[in-house]
């Protein structure tokens, strides 16, 4: 068994916030390493991944009498670790990598319903950490990306965005485009990730340069922003397009509100004129995904046929700061923090 410390270090919700979270609405905490009950498996986290759209919106909901994290409470978060102890029936061993989703903290205790064996099918544990899964099982299941398609991935830059470009192109797209922020991200996305172009917010309308990148319109649409930006999808979608929609970060990531609303108003005529199909999407509703992706993704790493942008942050008294340059836009790809 792994040798156990006296604390355990964890991240807190220190108050509600008024509006977006900021470094000082968080605050670490030390606290026993939990005790472990029947049916739960003592895990040290090794990392864990920094949604601050889906930890906003969380904190929103709470404020709103809903689950999520409250003053005192840890935050949740997708985190990787090893097995320090857990029942003989689990099948797991002290040692073992798990995936789990009680991040924001060195020690968690997490059911055993809840614990995902890793193996060693990716060459980097942390790539587990990934938000593939989602781009993966929302371009094959949803979106159906076919040979041929002119496929938009909004929010190109993050983590979900910065997988997905690629994946599109190894489903077959011949033409990605995506949106970012600033001219930096956009150069990244077309000479590291694939990109045939990119949209840049704030430049120009977003219709107008969309107009410009696809003339012909396009097949799918990957939306992880909502806004303008979704309105520009449906204005330049093709007969028949799908639009997927799995993120709404012009809310979510918002100065002023919750999080956890994302009111737009969208033009029906052409929805229903050209047979748009436009639905909401959600990973955890296709488990057969995850191993499949877990598989296609180890392969295309170890022959570099993708790559994982990520950034990689050294230490739980980092977090927080971490939340901040997740929300100010300042990485590419998902955003890591070791313990």
């Amino acid at each position: 068994m792994l040798a156990l410390p006296s604390v355990n270090r964890q991240v807190q919700l220190l108050t509600t916030p008024d509006g977006l979270p900021r470094p000082e609405d968080f605050t670490i905490v030390e606290v026993p390493v939990p005790p472990r009950a029947s049916g739960e498996v003592l895990v040290r986290n090794r990392a864990f991944l920094v949604s601050a759209a889906l930890l906003r919106t969380l904190i929103g909901a709470a404020a709103a009498g809903l689950p999520g994290p409250r003053p005192g409470d840890p935050l949740p978060g997708a985190a990787i670790g090893e097995v320090v102890a857990a029942p003989d029936s689990s099948g797991l061993r002290p040692g073992e990598l798990v995936g789990h989703d009680l991040g924001w903290r060195e020690y968690a205790v997490v059911p055993v319903d809840r614990c995902r064996r890793l193996g060693d099918s990716l060459p980097d544990p942390l790539a587990h950490l990934s938000q593939g899964w989602t781009a993966y099982a929302a371009l094959t299941r949803t979106a159906a990306v076919r040979t041929g398609d002119t496929v938009l991935i909004t929010g190109a830059a993050g983590a979900v965005g910065s997988l997905a470009g690629q994946i599109a192109r190894r489903l077959g797209a011949t033409r990605v485009i995506g949106t970012t922020g600033s001219p930096a991200k956009a150069r990244v996305l077309t000479t590291e990730l694939g990109y045939d172009a990119v949209v840049v917010r704030g430049a120009e309308p977003i219709a107008t340069q969309l107009a410009n990148a696809a003339p012909d319109g396009i097949d799918v649409a990957l939306d992880t922003v909502g806004g303008e930006q979704l309105q520009a999808a449906v204005h330049a979608a093709r007969p028949h397009a799908r639009i997927v929609l799995i993120g709404a970060l012009s809310a979510q990531l918002a100065a002023e509100g919750a999080g956890t609303t994302a009111t737009l108003e969208l033009d029906l005529v052409p929805i229903v004129l050209k047979r748009i199909s436009m639905r909401g999407f959600n990973a955890a509703d296709h488990p057969d995904a995850l191993a499949e992706w877990t598989q296609r993704f180890g392969a295309w790493l170890h022959t570099g046929g993708i790559r994982f942008p990520h950034t990689r942050i050294h230490g739980i008294d980092r977090a927080a700061q971490a939340f901040q340059e997740v929300v100010e836009g300042r990485h590419v790809g998902a955003v890591l923090v070791e313990l």
